[in-house]
């Protein structure tokens, strides 16, 4: 069982970069100029109810899970939790968030196989 729920996490990391990032390359296709044109990204997700209300869950969301992934990983002594704070400033927090509990769900299996082992 926490075989299959940490690839399930690691799929939904991978699906996490590919999927906002198709997004952002079809925003910087029909944006004039070259470069991500991050006010015209920030003025795009705040145009409808709708957007914003996503932009605010996401934002929200996005702060506490980072703060939880700096005190569980280093608590956890979770190997690359840093790393994982840089994906989902670069990448995407839908990357970095299944990355981290990807990474722990890891170091919960060694954990308990030392466990079992002593």
């Amino acid at each position: 069982m926490r075989s299959a729920l940490t690839w399930g996490y690691l799929v939904l990391a991978v699906l996490g970069a590919i999927l906002p990032w198709q997004a952002n390359l079809e925003f910087m296709q029909a944006a004039a100029g070259p470069g991500f044109d991050l006010p015209g990204f920030i003025q795009d997700a705040n145009l409808t109810a709708a957007s914003r209300s996503l932009s605010r869950d996401l934002l929200v969301a996005a702060s506490a899970f980072t703060i939880w992934i700096g005190v569980e990983g280093r608590r956890m002594q979770v190997r690359g939790w840093w790393v994982t704070l840089i994906v989902c400033v670069t990448v995407s927090f839908a990357c970095g968030g299944p990355l981290f509990l990807h990474l722990r769900e890891r170091r919960l299996q060694e954990l308990e196989a030392a466990e079992e082992s002593s």
